[in-house]
């Protein structure tokens, strides 16, 4: 199913930004650059789950197909 596929991608943005967010912490001077970067990937996770939702029809209830 596609959105399931592109929840699976949205789903990997969000760990993408969660390291992101780690590094900056760990490197206080790139902290703005990566913190900023950091946010824009997890926005850009959210808007791919809206537009699941939006043009797709609901999520799928998670379960052991969806893992």
């Amino acid at each position: 199913m596609p959105s399931s596929e592109i929840l699976h991608e949205a789903q990997k943005l969000h760990l993408i930004s969660d390291r992101l967010d780690t590094l900056a912490d760990e490197h206080p001077v790139v902290f703005d650059a990566l913190a900023t970067i950091s946010g824009n990937v997890r926005h850009t996770a959210t808007l791919l789950e809206v537009l699941v939702v939006t043009k797709l029809g609901p999520l799928p209830e998670p379960g052991p197909a969806n893992t």
